[in-house]
């Protein structure tokens, strides 16, 4: 006897919430690290790119030009979340279309529209 459609239907609703809990879970221990080329500044950010941590070297202190500094900073935590963004993407490639590039894709939400989008067509069954 075949099970009814909407008994599939929640199967696939309970899997597809399990396996997007668990990706969250992997994102949210997402770390990825850059340093500027004199190694004086390192910044740790998470998935999103939110800075976790920044590090300064005291030899910084020693050339007093505040807007190179900010701007070194800005660039290193910039590569950190550029690192980030492709971890988050390998998380989530699963969940996004064959030719979504981590430059291109939209990680908040391009996921989940993807896979809505499978579930409506019954692609992938």
């Amino acid at each position: 006897m075949d099970t009814p459609p909407h008994l599939n239907m929640y199967e696939e609703y309970r899997q597809l919430a399990a396996d997007i809990r668990a990706a969250q879970s992997r994102m949210a221990e997402v770390r990825a690290e850059a340093s500027s080329d004199d190694d004086l500044i390192t910044a740790v950010v998470g998935s999103s790119g939110e800075l976790v941590e920044l590090r300064l070297d005291s030899r910084i202190y020693r050339a007093p030009d505040s807007a190179q500094l900010a701007a070194d900073i800005t660039d290193v935590v910039h590569r950190a979340a550029e690192l980030a963004r492709q971890e988050t993407f390998s998380i989530l490639s699963g969940y996004l279309p064959a030719d979504a590039t981590p430059e291109t894709a939209d990680l908040r939400a391009d996921p989940m529209l993807h896979e809505l989008d499978r579930q409506l067509t019954g692609e992938g069954r």
